[in-house]
């Protein structure tokens, strides 16, 4: 991989609050009137969980820095620098299918996991795209409900028992959140990179990629079947089938999140956050 990646404009001071989804927003504050949600999580994220997961992670992923795959590791820092927030660890692990998630147990020391595969899918400027993703969750504090979330799709193999100490509703409830979550994080992706082409491409490839195909994808094809899709679903069948869709899964619709990252782009509150205290005032790039 070579560093190829953009260096956008830091967003010096940038908080949270200015690009946190309405959607995520809502669904935290739910959570947070859940009885007894808090002392779950404590008990399944004390520090034996903790340790765990982390000496597991270390045990079977590379750890990047600068004299490991250096070129990946400028891809963090650059991101990093553009959202204002420290950089994690982050490392590499072997895997087919691409992905990239984060762990920020309890706020203490939180890293990043990337799959082999995604590199293989993805340019250098969309991997720092996923790169910042992952940075939106620690940026928005997303921390020990993200970690449960995690646990859920990611740790079965570790915590046995996990599915048990969960009611059904409460899993439910947590899928829920994250995929709210995953709309302040795709804001941040674009953040980070300043270019929404980039972001949606990223999704594309995600949705239907491979490294073989990967760059015959039309880009502008696949904003035109998220811009139909968006419209049929605002029917009554549309809306009951996207339910459907959407309830066991740990993310939107990529279609979805490709309509959701357009308007934003588009909106003033966007344009605002690239104005202001920058050295420049570009306005914002359409996708259609």
């Amino acid at each position: 991989m070579q560093p190829t990646a953009p260096h956008p404009t830091p967003l010096i001071g940038l908080k949270a609050d200015q690009f946190r989804h309405p959607l995520d927003r809502q669904a935290t504050q739910a959570l947070k009137q859940i009885p007894g949600l808090d002392l779950i999580i404590r008990s399944l994220l004390g520090p034996t969980a903790e340790q765990i997961f982390y000496l597991d992670n270390i045990a079977t992923s590379i750890l990047i820095g600068p004299q490991q795959l250096p070129d990946l590791h400028a891809l963090l820092q650059n991101a990093s620098h553009t959202l204002d927030i420290e950089a994690p660890e982050l490392y590499l692990k072997q895997h087919p299918i691409p992905n990239a998630y984060t762990f920020a147990m309890r706020g203490k020391r939180p890293f990043i996991v990337v799959h082999t595969s995604l590199l293989d899918l993805l340019e250098p400027d969309e991997v720092q795209a996923v790169l910042a993703h992952e940075l939106g969750h620690l940026k928005c504090d997303h921390g020990v409900y993200l970690t449960l979330a995690n646990l859920m799709v990611l740790g079965a193999s570790l915590l046995p028992g996990l599915g048990q100490l969960l009611t059904q509703n409460l899993q439910q409830q947590m899928m829920e959140w994250v995929r709210c979550a995953e709309f302040s994080c795709d804001r941040a992706a674009l953040l980070a990179t300043q270019t929404p082409r980039t972001v949606a491409s990223v999704l594309m490839k995600l949705t239907g990629g491979s490294p073989q195909i990967a760059r015959q994808l039309n880009l502008d094809a696949f904003l035109a079947q998220a811009r139909a899709y968006d419209t049929i679903s605002e029917t009554e069948l549309g809306r009951a089938m996207r339910e459907l869709q959407t309830a066991p899964l740990s993310h939107p619709l990529p279609v979805l999140r490709a309509r959701e990252i357009d308007r934003w782009a588009s909106s003033n509150t966007y344009r605002t956050l690239m104005a202001s205290d920058q050295s420049h005032n570009r306005p914002a790039q359409a996708w259609w």
